[in-house]
């Protein structure tokens, strides 16, 4: 079944909070709505929360990185 199989890894995905992902970026919980509200950072509304991807971190710095580099 296909749908299962997207079902085990959806539920390997790791979810962090907005203030987590302020800690793992080093920058201000109002910094990481804006590029969630921006669409610059995939997130998921939870009731009146976001929910960010942990890979959708590591893109967007990788992502980051790479424009400096």
């Amino acid at each position: 079944m296909a749908g299962s199989r997207s079902d085990e890894q959806l539920s390997e995905v790791r979810f962090l909070t907005v203030a987590e992902v302020a800690t793992v970026m080093r920058v201000s919980k109002m910094t990481v709505y804006r590029l969630v509200h921006g669409g610059e950072l995939a997130a998921v509304r939870v009731g009146r929360s976001f929910r960010v991807p942990e890979h959708a971190v590591h893109e967007y710095l990788r992502g980051a990185f790479q424009e400096t580099a």
